[in-house]
């Protein structure tokens, strides 16, 4: 059979030869199936039918629908994601079945909720229909910790900074709504590279891998120049002070060497790290390029921040803006140690701390909101598009979204809706995503979404194209719970005058010396305090460090709010 690419059948569906295909698989090893038709995203009736045919021979075979799971134009990312999706299907359908039925075992009583690439929940069952959705759904918690820390404080920029022990990730949100994308890639070959992956067509909020983590391993390139990462230590061996194998130089071990990290304390004091192990690891990479131990930890802690710097920038003009006019969060193990110099190169002036920073990622999946999507493509001229049609679409996805979200137990009445259209002028390969309504849905004229798109088109690129032909490529409908601001505080804090616990020497970057400076411990230090820095801030996840002149200030919620002198 086939499809046009305006949704009108070429040729008719030989249900003879599905049948025989239905058959082969029934009787073959096969765990799961992946349906990619062309032009299945303007029009699904042949999948459907093929779907239907599988279901009748094969009943409990995991069936994914590319009209289902990534319903855009794009033939090869569409089967790209649907592979994806078909290959993990079985996986995910089981894990969640057994957490599901341990759940049971011990008495836990509720409903499985399941964190989803673009920031929302779901509930298990449609997680386990297209678990692709759930591929970026760690870092999206992130930066929804960062996003609420934003709403608690009143922040309406924010740049989301989350490291780990592997990648560093970032994430842009406006007045409380993070940047959304809907094609991104992943099994990278080249980890940092473009287009070395594959590409999935699905939802997620726009993460910028922007570096390396902890673990991530110094060494020379081809060149005789230091790099840090893509490879990493892992968690087995770790980096040379966890003293469990691991011999080569980390970002942790320089941060430990630079004396960001407290080697008795670390993650509350349930490991101590090893310096000696530390420094020789520095030390035989340090031989190799003719530096001290100390010169090179600062090599690793410069490289890996400015890589990070510079990926942010980027990110951030490339969406229009000024990072200048954002405050930065900082979350993950990592992303306290090294925010504060990430933010003096992009020229930030507040940083922003969250309490339980080192598990900012959990923290946000309690903020995340419910929420389902449809997309539908098909390239059409504005001027040319049936309004009525157009609408039936609309009103039709819209069913199936409160159907879904029902069973999350949000009501038709709470929903709010964002209508949302990829436009490009003819003879264009990329789109412009405009948005068309919200937080209501309403008839929408073709002609009022072209005005949408050139305005939008000025903004971004500062003008328009003359006589230019306006057309559209996808439709995007997207329904959601009401986002709820999480205040969380810190459990039996034990408050001193000042909070400091002690002193520790680290090393100053803007002096290129080691200097004494106190160590304040987070839990103990009053609400309302005014620091001035350089300081150390400990908590049993993180470390705040603070090697720049600034004022810290410890706000009514807990987060610790830091603002750089003379970064402007």
């Amino acid at each position: 059979g086939r499809i046009g690419p305006r949704g009108d059948e070429w040729s008719a569906l030989d249900m003879d030869q599905v049948r025989k295909v239905a058959d082969a698989i029934r009787e073959g090893p096969y765990q799961s199936v992946a349906i990619c038709l062309l032009h299945a995203a303007v029009d699904p009736r042949h999948e459907r039918s093929i779907g239907e045919a599988l279901a009748n021979t094969t009943p409990d075979l995991p069936v994914s629908l590319s009209s289902d799971i990534a319903a855009e134009i794009g033939e090869y990312e569409r089967m790209s994601t649907v592979t994806a999706n078909a290959t993990v299907q079985p996986l995910v359908k089981n894990y969640l079945a057994k957490l599901a039925d341990r759940l049971n075992v011990l008495g836990v009583q509720g409903n499985i909720d399941i964190m989803l690439s673009d920031g929302a929940f779901t509930k298990a069952v449609v997680a386990a229909k297209a678990p692709i959705r759930i591929l970026e759904s760690g870092p999206a918690g992130g930066v929804l910790s960062g996003v609420n820390c934003g709403l608690v404080e009143g922040v309406s920029r924010v740049l989301a900074f989350d490291m780990g022990g592997t990648t560093a990730k970032a994430g842009l949100s406006v007045d409380g709504k993070p940047n959304i994308t809907h094609t991104f890639e992943f099994g990278r070959v080249q980890r940092f590279k473009r287009g070395s992956g594959l590409p999935a067509l699905t939802p997620s909020i726009d993460l910028i891998e922007i570096g390396a983590g902890g673990g991530s391993l110094a060494r020379l390139n081809p060149l005789g120049l230091m790099q840090v990462g893509p490879q990493s230590a892992g968690a087995e061996p770790g980096p040379a002070c966890y003293d469990l194998g691991g011999t080569e130089a980390t970002v942790t071990d320089a941060d430990l060497v630079l004396g960001y990290l407290d080697p008795k304390s670390f993650l509350g004091g349930l490991i101590e790290l090893n310096v000696e192990a530390a420094r020789m690891a520095l030390e035989r990479m340090g031989k190799r390029l003719g530096l001290s131990v100390e010169e090179t930890a600062w090599g690793i802690y410069d490289i890996v921040n400015e890589n990070m710097a510079g990926a942010a920038r980027t990110h951030i003009a490339e969406q229009g803006l000024d990072a200048r006019q954002f405050t930065m969060i900082a979350t993950g193990g990592a992303g306290p140690v090294h925010g504060i110099d990430v933010a003096k190169r992009l020229r930030l002036t507040e940083i922003m701390s969250p309490i339980a920073s080192g598990v900012g990622s959990c923290l946000g999946f309690l903020a995340a909101p419910a929420r389902s999507d449809r997309s539908w493509s098909r390239v059409e001229r504005m001027a040319e598009i049936d309004d009525a049609e157009l609408n039936d679409r609309i009103q039709a996805a819209r069913a199936d979204i409160i159907a879904e979200l029902a069973a999350t137990g949000l009501s038709e009445t709470k929903i709010l809706w964002r209508l949302t259209a990829e436009v490009r002028y003819h003879g264009q390969g990329d789109s412009v995503e405009v948005v068309l309504a919200e937080p209501s849905l309403t008839l929408i004229d073709p002609i009022s979404a072209a005005t949408a798109f050139e305005t939008e088109y000025q903004r971004l690129y500062g003008r328009t194209v003359p006589g230019g032909i306006v057309e559209a490529v996808t439709w995007r409908i997207s329904g959601s719970s009401v986002s709820t601001v999480r205040r969380y505080i810190l459990a039996n804090p034990k408050v001193s005058d000042d909070g400091i616990v002690g002193e520790r020497r680290i090393y100053l970057p803007g002096k290129k010396t080691y200097e004494t400076v106190p160590v304040h411990d987070r839990a103990a230090t009053p609400l309302g305090s005014r620091l001035s820095a350089p300081l150390v801030m400990t908590e049993p996840e993180s470390t705040l460090i603070v090697a720049y002149p600034a004022t810290v200030k410890v706000l009514a919620s807990g987060t610790v709010h830091v603002v750089l002198e003379g970064n402007l």
